[in-house]
Protein backbone atom coordinates (compact mmCIF):
# COMPACT_ATOMS: atom_id res chain seq x y z
CA UNK A 1 0.00 0.00 0.00
CA UNK A 2 1.58 3.24 -1.19
CA UNK A 3 1.07 6.07 1.52
CA UNK A 4 1.52 9.81 1.06
CA UNK A 5 3.70 11.93 2.99
CA UNK A 6 1.40 14.69 2.60
CA UNK A 7 0.04 16.57 5.42
CA UNK A 8 -3.31 17.98 3.85
CA UNK A 9 -5.90 17.16 1.63
CA UNK A 10 -4.89 19.85 -1.05
CA UNK A 11 -1.22 18.64 -0.49
CA UNK A 12 -2.14 14.67 -1.46
CA UNK A 13 -4.37 15.84 -4.72
CA UNK A 14 -1.43 18.25 -5.86
CA UNK A 15 0.88 15.42 -5.88
CA UNK A 16 -1.29 13.32 -7.97
CA UNK A 17 -1.15 12.62 -11.57
CA UNK A 18 -3.66 14.90 -13.90
CA UNK A 19 -5.75 11.46 -14.15
CA UNK A 20 -5.40 10.16 -11.03
CA UNK A 21 -6.40 13.85 -9.71
CA UNK A 22 -9.67 14.18 -11.57
CA UNK A 23 -10.69 10.68 -10.76
CA UNK A 24 -10.25 11.08 -6.61
CA UNK A 25 -11.74 14.36 -6.83
CA UNK A 26 -15.05 13.46 -8.50
CA UNK A 27 -15.32 10.19 -6.21
CA UNK A 28 -13.97 12.67 -3.12
CA UNK A 29 -16.60 15.22 -4.04
CA UNK A 30 -19.47 12.71 -3.50
CA UNK A 31 -17.76 10.86 -0.20
CA UNK A 32 -18.24 15.23 0.82
CA UNK A 33 -21.96 15.76 -0.82
CA UNK A 34 -22.70 12.46 1.36
CA UNK A 35 -20.73 12.33 4.38
CA UNK A 36 -22.43 11.95 8.04
CA UNK A 37 -22.78 15.03 10.34
CA UNK A 38 -20.04 14.66 13.11
CA UNK A 39 -17.55 12.54 10.27
CA UNK A 40 -14.26 14.82 9.68
CA UNK A 41 -12.58 15.00 6.34
CA UNK A 42 -8.40 14.49 7.30
CA UNK A 43 -4.84 13.00 6.36
CA UNK A 44 -4.28 10.07 8.03
CA UNK A 45 -2.72 6.69 7.09
CA UNK A 46 -1.41 8.39 4.27
CA UNK A 47 -4.53 8.52 2.71
CA UNK A 48 -7.95 10.75 2.49
CA UNK A 49 -9.71 9.87 5.36
CA UNK A 50 -13.34 10.74 6.65
CA UNK A 51 -12.93 9.93 10.06
CA UNK A 52 -14.81 10.26 14.27
CA UNK A 53 -12.17 12.68 15.99
CA UNK A 54 -11.18 11.60 19.23
CA UNK A 55 -12.69 14.39 20.75
CA UNK A 56 -16.50 12.99 19.29
CA UNK A 57 -15.72 9.29 20.58
CA UNK A 58 -12.20 8.59 22.29
CA UNK A 59 -12.47 5.11 23.45
CA UNK A 60 -10.77 3.63 20.42
CA UNK A 61 -8.96 -0.17 19.91
CA UNK A 62 -5.61 1.90 19.02
CA UNK A 63 -6.10 5.48 20.35
CA UNK A 64 -6.34 6.77 17.37
CA UNK A 65 -9.42 8.31 15.42
CA UNK A 66 -12.14 5.48 13.75
CA UNK A 67 -11.96 5.44 9.92
CA UNK A 68 -15.29 5.42 8.37
CA UNK A 69 -14.33 5.76 4.60
CA UNK A 70 -10.66 6.63 2.98
CA UNK A 71 -9.46 7.69 -0.59
CA UNK A 72 -6.53 7.08 -1.87
CA UNK A 73 -4.24 6.48 -5.32
CA UNK A 74 -2.18 2.77 -4.96
CA UNK A 75 0.35 2.26 -6.96
CA UNK A 76 -1.43 0.54 -9.62
CA UNK A 77 -4.52 1.50 -8.80
CA UNK A 78 -7.22 3.64 -7.01
CA UNK A 79 -9.21 2.52 -3.62
CA UNK A 80 -11.93 3.76 -1.83
CA UNK A 81 -12.40 2.81 2.03
CA UNK A 82 -15.88 2.14 3.44
CA UNK A 83 -15.84 0.56 6.71
CA UNK A 84 -19.57 0.31 6.82
CA UNK A 85 -19.59 -2.14 4.33
CA UNK A 86 -16.99 -4.30 5.92
CA UNK A 87 -18.28 -3.80 9.52
CA UNK A 88 -21.99 -4.70 8.66
CA UNK A 89 -22.91 -8.05 7.10
CA UNK A 90 -26.11 -6.62 5.76
CA UNK A 91 -24.44 -3.29 4.66
CA UNK A 92 -22.10 -5.62 2.77
CA UNK A 93 -24.57 -7.63 1.22
CA UNK A 94 -26.42 -4.72 -0.01
CA UNK A 95 -23.50 -3.35 -1.62
CA UNK A 96 -22.58 -6.00 -3.47
CA UNK A 97 -25.74 -6.97 -4.62
CA UNK A 98 -26.10 -3.39 -5.64
CA UNK A 99 -22.66 -3.21 -7.39
CA UNK A 100 -23.46 -6.02 -9.12
CA UNK A 101 -26.27 -4.29 -10.69
CA UNK A 102 -24.41 -1.32 -11.68
CA UNK A 103 -23.03 -2.91 -14.41
CA UNK A 104 -19.31 -2.20 -13.12
CA UNK A 105 -16.78 -5.00 -12.66
CA UNK A 106 -16.78 -4.54 -8.96
CA UNK A 107 -12.54 -5.23 -7.58
CA UNK A 108 -13.24 -5.28 -3.87
CA UNK A 109 -11.61 -6.30 -0.60
CA UNK A 110 -13.16 -6.42 2.75
CA UNK A 111 -13.51 -2.76 2.45
CA UNK A 112 -11.95 -1.44 -0.44
CA UNK A 113 -13.31 -1.02 -3.49
CA UNK A 114 -10.38 -0.94 -6.05
CA UNK A 115 -11.00 1.43 -9.77
CA UNK A 116 -8.66 2.16 -12.57
CA UNK A 117 -10.45 4.62 -14.01
CA UNK A 118 -13.40 6.60 -12.84
CA UNK A 119 -15.85 4.11 -15.11
CA UNK A 120 -15.15 1.72 -13.77
CA UNK A 121 -16.67 2.73 -10.07
CA UNK A 122 -20.45 3.44 -9.57
CA UNK A 123 -20.46 6.88 -7.84
CA UNK A 124 -24.14 7.10 -7.02
CA UNK A 125 -23.74 3.47 -4.69
CA UNK A 126 -20.43 4.83 -3.21
CA UNK A 127 -22.65 8.34 -2.21
CA UNK A 128 -25.50 5.91 -0.95
CA UNK A 129 -23.04 3.57 0.58
CA UNK A 130 -21.09 6.61 2.53
CA UNK A 131 -24.77 7.57 3.67
CA UNK A 132 -26.10 4.76 4.65
CA UNK A 133 -25.02 4.74 8.34
CA UNK A 134 -25.13 7.86 10.39
CA UNK A 135 -22.75 8.33 13.04
CA UNK A 136 -24.56 6.71 16.30
CA UNK A 137 -25.50 3.60 13.87
CA UNK A 138 -21.49 3.91 13.47
CA UNK A 139 -20.46 3.99 17.02
CA UNK A 140 -22.95 1.41 18.04
CA UNK A 141 -21.68 -0.99 15.05
CA UNK A 142 -17.87 -0.34 16.33
CA UNK A 143 -19.33 -1.39 20.10
CA UNK A 144 -21.26 -4.40 19.08
CA UNK A 145 -18.01 -5.67 17.09
CA UNK A 146 -15.64 -4.84 19.71
CA UNK A 147 -17.80 -6.15 22.41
Amino acid sequence: MVHSPAETVEEYLDGLPEARREAISAVRRVILENLPEGIVETMNWGMISYEVPLEVFPDTYNKRPLQYAALASQKRHMAVYLTPVYSDPETGEWFRKRYSESGCRMDMGKSCVRFRKLDDLPLELIGEAVARMDLEQFLNRYREVKG
